[in-house]
């Protein structure tokens, strides 16, 4: 049965949920599409997470995404994992087969990727040297799909090196380890830097990085979108590079996660984003 001919019924799970922008991205492209269906925020608590999952398939959910706190909690709760979840060790999209299997995939990497492709589409993983900072399960997700567009030169930056050798250990000979006091020599001869921290979020202190050193064609990218200019992209459109916000990144990964439900990959579009935007 084609999407079009049921009712597609899909949700994110997360403690706490309230703050998700999920649910208005899918209900923008089922309207948008067409489609019959809805997309639900589902407020699980850990010790819930393995009975809310496995109820999936009983509801009539196609899936369903995950977030914080669920993304490698789900891990071992579900049936199977494809080699991006596997990578990067964590799973944020569920999707129910046909006879109730459960299987874990991540659409961050794509979604990054595609980010930046979009702001850029001359856009080129090999043209040098990236410049992750943060080892999180961000960062995790940015160097796999950096790697998987034929990035040969990545260099992770964090405060505390043992989780930036931990990436360098599960990734292989293209990342290294920068020393957090080393991070600003690091952007000399970069093309790409990235800020997979929370460093810059509202609330929070800004990312400190000084970008001196900086190429001036290099991109800029952030994953933070609260709020969608941090002091990094300002610093950065200063000094006349280019710099791309978090908010492509949600976008585009939830783009691959309809995809992986219904069979559309629907479109990112101004609306959508300008949509997004106001809710900030």
């Amino acid at each position: 049965m084609s999407a079009a001919d049921r009712f597609c019924l899909a949700g994110v799970m997360g403690w706490p949920i309230a703050h998700s922008r999920s649910p208005l991205l899918h209900n923008h492209w089922f309207a948008q599409l067409g489609l019959k269906g809805s997309y639900v925020p589902l407020a699980v608590e850990v010790p819930k997470l393995g009975a809310a999952l496995r109820a999936l398939p009983t509801l009539g959910f196609a899936g369903c995404n995950l977030t914080i706190p669920h993304k490698v909690e789900a891990l071992g709760l579900i049936d199977r994992l494809d080699a991006t979840a596997t990578r990067i060790g964590a799973t944020n999209t569920i999707v129910v087969g046909k006879d109730g299997e459960l299987s874990g995939t991540n659409t961050d990497a794509w979604g990054f990727v595609q980010s930046l492709l979009e702001k850029r589409p001359d856009w080129r993983a090999d043209a040098g040297p990236a410049l992750v900072i943060g080892a999180g399960g961000g960062a995790r997700a940015i160097v796999d799909g950096l790697l998987e567009s034929g990035c040969r030169d990545i260099r992770i930056a964090n405060r505390t090196r043992a989780r930036a050798q931990d990436i360098v250990g599960d990734f292989g000979g293209f990342v290294v380890s920068v020393a957090w006091d080393a991070r600003h020599e690091a952007l000399a001869d970069a093309r790409l830097l990235v800020n997979a921290t929370s460093q810059g979020m509202a609330g929070q202190a800004p990312l400190d990085l000084a970008l001196d050193r900086l190429r001036p064609d290099a991109l800029v990218a952030d994953i933070v979108y609260t709020p969608l200019e941090t002091k990094l992209l300002a610093d950065a459109r200063r000094r006349g590079n280019p710099a791309i916000d978090g908010l492509g990144m949600l976008i585009h990964q939830a783009r691959l996660a309809f995809q992986a439900w219904f069979g559309v990959l629907p479109e990112a579009g101004a609306e959508l984003r300008a949509k997004i935007e106001a809710t900030l």
